[in-house]
């Protein structure tokens, strides 16, 4: 079947269906995680906020996904995506619910850092697609999924504040975030209804052992090791800036217990890597057919945390940016900047789709080297560009930037099928750490240092991504019954 036969509209083809079951529940993820953004000057006024708390709140938003993601991916290949994406709309319903009836900051604080969890539903929806799409249209299919998904946000940026108004009242804000939390019970319960983790007749790989990914000889051990790492400490940097001065939400006493406990937590994760992993240390190599190259997660590793990292650290400044550089107002500021987030609509699944027509290595050359121009371009923006200039450079770089996301994730699913959660969840949970890491580098620098940092990052990225393998052939799994299955990757 070719790429040019994927029709998004043929909805008499259960593929297709999955798809728009998999992006609707991905989409409505990202309103709830994302609720609270564009209601944050009625929530300031109804709690008396200050500036300080408001920014612990942005950043406890994106906390939890980091270990999350790890976490779902884990789940998500044990137990199926039904089963996962169903269970996490139903909880982060009561989540949301909390925290639209929260009565003080320190409650307000407990639910928007639990609602981080529901930050990994992506996760989830890539084995989902994974498994219903053939190599050749898996990455313009994941495109379609994320670019969709990851709309979300802006869709709630557009309607929440429009239906705090409609509720009236001081009180609009709440009614508002809980309707979006009632949204995602129904949604939850209609997918476990409809979804399928597999069309009919095939069969649901899963790894043969739980609690990390499993490598294919000692030094992928140790490489896998070595690049957990980064993750905890992003983590410990929002913490540090969770005990500064500036917000204070937590002692520094408490700041380093939880350090202390990210510490145990890599202990504990090491060991359960090492379980899963034990056999290496007594034969040298795994079983040839089931044998794959760690460096290919970790090169998408690299690539999403430039990629989704940076565009997340963007959206959140944007706004900003436009205020400051060109003194406009925020209400103008805001749609100026929004258009970053539109492009995902169509950048993720053009990513996708060229990935599938062109090779998986070139294109994420292609989009990787274009983001990186890009970033550089906007490091030269000031007040004396024209505005409609500075908004098509904005528009540009976000183009290639969404687009190398789609590529990422084009590739993702073909590694090891099987474990395509997890290693989802580990490149997800890369892209939050470039999120951690650029926004706390724009905390020391002025703008234009900020968009050359991500240029120049890109540019590391760029040099590992030349040493990207592509899939070839087929790859071997093994079924539940233990017989060796060859699926098709290219």
């Amino acid at each position: 079947m070719s790429t040019s036969n994927l029709n998004p509209l043929d909805f008499k083809n259960p593929a297709i269906r999955t798809l728009h079951l998999a992006w609707g529940a991905f989409f409505l993820s990202f309103v709830v995680w994302f609720s609270h953004a564009p209601l944050m000057g009625s929530i300031k006024e109804a709690f008396d906020l200050a500036p300080q708390q408001v920014k612990a709140l942005l950043i406890l938003n994106v906390a939890l996904t980091i270990p999350a993601r790890i976490v779902v991916g884990i789940l998500v290949d044990k137990f199926g995506p039904r089963n996962i994406f169903s269970g996490l709309l139903v909880s982060a319903a009561f989540v949301c619910f909390g925290f639209a009836s929260a009565q003080s900051f320190e409650q307000l604080a407990l639910f928007r850092f639990l609602l981080g969890f529901v930050g990994a539903g992506f996760v989830i929806g890539i084995r989902l697609v994974g498994e219903w799409f053939p190599a050749k249209q898996v990455g313009m299919a994941e495109g379609i999924y994320g670019g969709w998904g990851n709309f979300g946000s802006a869709a709630a940026a557009m309607t929440i504040p429009s239906l705090a108004l409609l509720y009236g009242g001081e009180n609009g804000w709440r009614y508002a975030t809980a309707t979006t939390g009632a949204m995602a019970l129904l949604y939850g319960l209609f997918f476990y209804w409809r979804a399928r983790n597999t069309p009919k007749g095939a069969t649901y790989f899963r790894p043969k052992k739980s609690g990390g990914l499993e490598v294919s000889c000692k030094r992928d051990f140790y490489f896998y090791l070595g690049m957990n790492i980064p993750m905890y400490l992003a983590l410990s940097v929002l913490t540090w800036k969770l005990t500064s001065v500036q917000i204070a939400l937590l002692s520094p006493t408490t700041g380093l217990l939880l350090v202390v406990g990210y510490i145990l937590l890599f202990a504990y994760q090491t060991r359960q890597i090492f379980k899963v992993n034990e056999h290496l240390f007594n034969a040298e190599k795994s079983a040839g057919l089931l044998n794959y190259r760690f460096k290919q997660v970790a090169i998408l590793d690299v690539a999403y945390f430039v990629t989704f990292g940076s565009e997340l650290a963007v959206v959140s400044m944007l706004p900003l940016f436009f205020m400051e550089i060109f003194g406009l107002s925020p209400v103008t500021a805001g749609l100026l900047a929004s258009g970053f987030a539109f492009m995902n609509l169509v950048a993720r699944p053009a990513g996708g789709w060229m990935s599938d027509k062109l090779g998986r290595r070139k294109t994420l050359i292609v989009f990787i080297t274009g983001l990186s121009v890009g970033y550089l371009t906007l490091g030269q923006v000031d007040s004396q560009w024209p505005i409609a200039l500075a908004v098509a450079a904005t528009m540009a770089c976000s183009f290639f930037v969404q687009a190398g996301e789609g590529a990422v994730f084009a590739m993702v699913p073909l590694i090891q099928r099987r474990m395509t959660g997890q290693i989802a969840g580990m490149v997800g949970a890369y892209g939050n750490v470039g999120a951690v890491i650029f926004l706390t580098v724009l905390s020391f620098v002025d703008y234009s240092t900020f968009f050359i940092v991500i240029a120049a990052v890109s540019l590391l990225s760029l040099i590992t991504t030349a040493f990207l393998t592509e899939p070839e052939g087929h790859v071997s799994e093994v079924d539940e019954k233990g017989n060796i299955q060859l699926i098709e990757v290219a």
